[in-house]
């Protein structure tokens, strides 16, 4: 239950960051936003504060807004529904969104609609959610370095580093079905020795494996405070390689932490930096898609999501506060992608409008943002179902 309200809160905050970053920047270029919604319609319930009045309204039931006019793109039939913003709860929980008036280029003769705006604006309006998640990450990662943050041994080099826990060979992933899986190795599993051989470095447990490819091995990982004895063997693991393996994605890490006008610096660039690796990521899981070689490693959805941070947080807040950041650069980097419906996607049809001087027709740009959200919600079911099958 813990698992699940942590990882509820976390979405809820990338999210909240996420869509407040269009909605300020909307608000500020004189754009019209009828709702701020957490998750996707039909509404639950939601409040709006009356111009006239000045007093909160509540507003229960799904109203006249519906699923297909917040993520197809159209704009409502009855857009003054209400008088104001209506900040919203919503029955499917799997994002957010802010509907502003006009974001297909429609009511381009009313000022206070996004069809309206110059293309700067309407770009702005458009990457303000990825920024705000990029700008997230920055301040987990600056506050982070202030306390300590896990890093590879390579970091501990630097002399303003102050060390807070000395480097050990430590579980980053374990791959599902695989020898260490079946065993139980768990992420952040610190491992201490293999069959009384210590590990003192990545590559000790690398050369033992190697040297003893089909024997059964004894091995001892710190879980916490306690000390965890696990029996496993390697095997191999695909068609494509033969070698033994235990199924272990390795790191020689420990805890590191800066002085706070250095750990500032320092949060930024890590954001930068894992704004780089998220992308090569994508384009090798989209090459080998591509190619037919499948998946080059796993991808979680919410379930397995859920169930990473669960365990960040069994392992400490430094642990918790670098998986809070990296999944915020995640949902950044997923939504600059030119897929329909999501901002990348949106962000296309405004630059096609710059370049070629006419807009793609209307009907068109909905069914494409339409059938975009139809297949990745398709894709999260696929992926939460096979999330919950590995959990058996």
């Amino acid at each position: 239950m813990f698992t699940l309200i942590l990882f509820v809160g976390i979405l809820a905050l990338l999210v909240l960051v996420h869509e407040w970053g269009h909605f300020f920047v909307a608000r500020k270029s004189g754009i019209k936003v009828y709702e701020f919604g957490f998750g996707f319609p039909p509404r639950a319930f939601g409040w709006y504060k009356d111009p006239k009045t000045g007093k909160f309204v509540f507003v229960n039931g799904k109203g006249k807004n519906t699923l297909k006019e917040t993520v197809g793109g159209e704009d409502r039939e009855s857009p003054d529904e209400f008088p104001a913003t209506v900040y919203s709860l919503n029955w499917l929980p799997l994002g957010g969104f802010v509907k502003i008036k006009g974001e297909n280029g429609e009511l381009a003769q009313e000022s206070d609609s996004f069809g309206s705006k110059p293309f700067w604006k309407k770009g702005s309006v458009l990457i303000a959610g990825v920024t705000m998640n990029v700008f997230l990450a920055a301040v987990l990662l600056s506050a982070g370095f202030t306390i300590g943050l896990p890093a590879d041994k390579d970091v501990l080099s630097d002399p303003r580093a102050i060390v807070v826990e000395e480097p050990a060979v430590t579980a980053q992933q374990v791959e599902n079905g695989s020898p260490a899986d079946s065993a139980g190795v768990k992420y952040g599993d610190i491992l201490l020795s293999i069959s009384g051989t210590p590990l003192i470095t990545s590559s000790d447990l690398v050369t033992y494996v190697e040297a003893h490819p089909t024997e059964e091995a004894i091995l001892e990982v710190k879980r916490g405070e306690d000390i965890v004895t696990l029996t496993l063997t390697p095997a191999q693991l695909s068609d494509e390689d033969a070698t033994p393996r235990l199924g272990i994605i390795l790191a020689d890490a420990g805890i590191v932490r800066y002085p706070w006008y250095i750990a500032i610096w320092k949060g930024i660039l890590a954001a930068l930096f894992g704004v780089v690796n998220i992308f090569l990521t994508f384009f090798f899981l989209i090459k080998g898609l591509v190619t037919g070689q499948g998946l080059a490693f796993s991808v979680a959805g919410p379930v397995g999501i859920a169930v990473v941070v669960g365990e960040s947080a069994r392992l400490g807040m430094s642990y918790l506060i670098n998986i809070v950041a990296m999944l915020s650069l995640s949902l950044a980097v997923i939504n600059i992608l030119p897929i329909p419906a999501l901002d990348g996607g949106r962000l296309f049809f405004v630059v096609y409008e710059r370049l070629f001087k006419k807009p793609v027709p209307m009907k068109y740009e909905q069914t494409a943002h339409t059938i975009g959200f139809l297949l990745l919600m398709i894709l999260i079911v696929v992926v939460t179902w096979r999330d919950i099958t590995n959990l058996f």
